[in-house]
């Protein structure tokens, strides 16, 4: 899995090679075998632990790599500013880890939706998540519109349970998120498009109209109306809208809003 992990994070594979040096990493961490992995490769590594006895372990273990510091935090309760200016990094930087499945996508949307956000993240997760993640249009999801409007995602490799102690009753992959430059689609309010896309999927396995109307809580003449005028067949599926079509969809709504409140 280290070895797999080593080439997705390959500089040829990455965007950072134009960089001059490698950029810091910041990533939730364990008992330190990807650590020790990342400390061969990076100019600057911020080992983030939330166990006080791992984050002592993880500070024996690499006291003798002054590249190397251990962030004794939870990483969701930090800016990624903060947890660069306590290790001793700085701008840009990357995200590496092998995420618990209870806060993964947590995780995942801290630094995704931050201020400072990272260049890259290559991060383990449950397989079914990296998958909505990453998914095509077709087989979309809440969260692969929430995930791909700020990021390119794609699924680089699954891992067996036995690739872990102990092993999970689930399998796992790992996936890469390439962060763009803004977002995905324009759109003026970044909450306001989020809540629209949730309502949409209020009901993902109905046809859109009778979704949005359920997310909404209003009529199916009034939700399919504004499915219209963006354009877009009510009577398709949620899944097999993209990021476009959810952005037309989301300034239907607001015009819409707008003349009713007129």
């Amino acid at each position: 899995m280290l070895r797999e992990a080593d080439r997705a994070q390959a500089p040829a594979q990455g965007p950072w090679p134009a960089l001059a040096g490698r950029p810091p990493r910041a990533q939730p961490d364990s008992k330190g075998a990807l650590t020790q992995l990342l400390a061969r490769r990076a100019r600057r590594l911020i080992a983030v632990e939330v166990d006080p006895a791992l984050a002592d372990g993880l500070r024996a273990r690499f006291g003798d790599a002054p590249h190397v510091s251990v962030v004794e935090a939870d990483v969701l309760s930090l800016p990624p500013e903060q947890i660069l200016g306590r290790g001793g990094g700085r701008l840009p930087y990357v995200v590496v880890g092998n995420l618990p499945y209870f806060i993964g996508t947590a995780i995942v949307r801290h630094f995704l939706a931050a201020t400072v956000q990272p260049r890259w993240l290559v991060v383990t997760l449950q397989a079914e998540v990296a998958r909505n993640m990453a998914a095509a249009p077709g087989r979309m999801t809440y969260l692969s519109v929430q995930t791909q409007l700020f990021a390119e995602a794609r699924v680089l490799f699954h891992l067996p349970a036995s690739a872990f102690r102990p092993p999970p009753k689930v399998r796992s992959a790992v996936v890469r998120l390439d962060v763009r430059e803004g977002t995905a689609v324009e759109v003026d309010d970044q909450a306001a498009f989020l809540a629209l896309v949730r309502a949409g999927f209020a009901a993902p396995r109905k046809r859109l109209r009778n979704s949005l109307a359920v997310g909404l809580r209003a009529d199916a003449p009034r939700a399919e109306a504004i499915i219209v005028d963006a354009g877009i067949d009510p009577a398709l599926r949620p899944a097999t809208l993209n990021l476009q079509d959810w952005a037309r969809l989301y300034r239907a709504y607001r015009q819409a809003s707008e003349q009713a409140a007129e």
